[in-house]
């Protein structure tokens, strides 16, 4: 019976040992460095790719407006304490290939979240400015001054738009 005895307690012991709880049990760990590079970007769309007015009487209608707005939606990604600007530049005059009309004569008035009306130049003039990036949309409604003194003909000029997120 003591060899009944023992041969239970040994049975036992080595049960216990070959079910050691997890404590006996090895952990790992690892880890990864995740880099994401994001630059600067910029993206202008531009409603139309020109701009027309209608003739009328001068007497009747001294300021031409343009038959139609243009929408003018902006994209920007920049660091949040730079400014985001949209600049408008002509490249001349309206030009009918033998007579100009002075391109100071061509104004806008604008619609949108800091965009703002202006009078055309030869320099880059703002039509807009913003502090960070994001997604701003407005438009642009072009006037010309009407006169009797314009030789007949069709005029144009050419307008850049820049758009700059430093």
């Amino acid at each position: 019976m003591t060899k009944a005895v023992w041969g239970g307690v040994l049975t036992a012991a080595i049960v216990a040992l070959c079910s050691t709880p997890a404590f006996a049990q090895a952990t790992a760990t690892g880890t990864v460095t995740v880099t994401a590079n994001v630059s600067a970007k910029a993206m202008l769309t531009l409603g139309a790719a020109s701009v027309t007015f209608n003739d009328a009487d001068p007497d009747v209608t001294p300021l031409l407006t343009a038959t139609s707005a243009l929408s003018v939606d902006v994209k920007a990604r920049t660091a949040a304490a730079s400014t985001v600007s949209l600049t408008v530049q002509s490249g001349g005059d309206l030009d009918n290939g033998s007579a100009t009309i002075g391109i100071n004569n061509l104004t806008w008035t604008a619609t949108g979240t800091n965009f703002v009306a202006g009078t055309m130049a030869t320099s880059a003039v703002t039509l807009a400015s913003y502090s960070g990036g994001g997604n701003f949309t407005g438009s642009q409604t072009y006037r010309l001054v009407n006169s009797w003194n314009y030789a007949t003909g069709t005029y144009t000029a050419t307008i850049t738009y820049t758009l700059t997120a430093p």
